[in-house]
């Protein structure tokens, strides 16, 4: 009967694949694949690696994994199994010690049946299983460092989340209109004028005449003027009045009331 090695190498061999690409196909190292084709499993890692790239080679060379990491289980050389034998010698030689000590005279306490066939927690589950020892934090906290990360994680995502609902929302609320989207009503030839002149720059300045006609909508650059015809009464709004001029016959105007103050909404009246 062929060994888990010579069966692994074979496999291998008739599917004409290198030690070298099967490492790379299945990211172990090829020292490991080495040894287990040579069956040697002491790789000097805890048994839940070897059992679990044994399995992951044999299901890439297409055979059976779960009956080669049977196979491999049943020669003895795990961990698990050399733990089981040396507890089992443990309880037997405390059964003897009890015998001898109830031939003596002392009535020890038998240990219950459950006890002799259960191994002791700690050497299982506890620090003493390197299969899933985890190295406790200082301060005696026992830290899982895959949680920790997760939850920073976690906590990284629900940060940006705010940060672009926040950004999303001050852009919908402050946001300038398009280029496109500027209306603007040319004056045509023989049309008395009015300029609308930024002395710094104007998100949004509106225009609009007494028929409720908008002549001009839309923002202004720095030193930036727009004309448009002056037929009625045109109403002039905007939120910053101190960065608009208005120009009538060459003069310029600021857009300020009879006080003196800067007013976001003025009239202009008909020529």
């Amino acid at each position: 009967m062929q060994t888990i090695g010579e069966r692994l190498e074979e496999a291998r061999k008739r599917k004409g694949i290198s030690i070298r690409e099967a490492a790379e196909a299945t990211k172990i190292r090829g020292d490991y694949l080495h040894k287990y084709e040579s069956n040697q499993f002491d790789i000097k890692l805890p048994e839940i690696y070897v059992r679990g790239f044994l399995r992951t080679y044999a299901n890439y060379l297409k055979l059976p994994g779960d009956k080669l990491v049977n196979d491999y289980l049943a020669l003895g050389l795990s961990e698990a199994t050399k733990t089981s034998r040396s507890l089992n010698r443990e309880v037997y030689g405390r059964m003897d010690i009890s015998v001898a000590s109830a031939k003596a005279g002392a009535i020890p306490e038998a240990p219950s049946a459950a006890a002799a066939m259960t191994p002791a927690a700690d050497s299982v589950h506890g620090d003493k299983n390197p299969a899933t020892f985890r190295p406790r934090a200082p301060g005696g906290l026992n830290l899982d460092a895959d949680l920790i990360v997760k939850a920073a994680a976690l906590i990284g995502g629900l940060v940006v989340l705010v940060l672009l609902l926040v950004w999303g929302i001050s852009a919908l609320t402050t946001s300038k209109p398009a280029a496109d989207a500027i209306t603007w009503v040319k004056p045509q030839p023989g049309d008395n004028l009015l300029g609308l002149v930024a002395v710094a720059p104007v998100e949004l300045v509106t225009a609009t005449d007494s028929t409720g006609t908008v002549l001009y909508r839309g923002p202004l650059k720095t030193g930036e003027s727009r004309s448009v015809p002056r037929n009625n009464a045109i109403t002039i709004q905007t939120e910053t009045p101190q960065s608009v001029l208005i120009e009538l016959g060459g003069q310029k105007w600021p857009l300020k009331d009879a006080t003196g103050q800067f007013i976001k909404r003025s009239t202009v009246k008909a020529p």
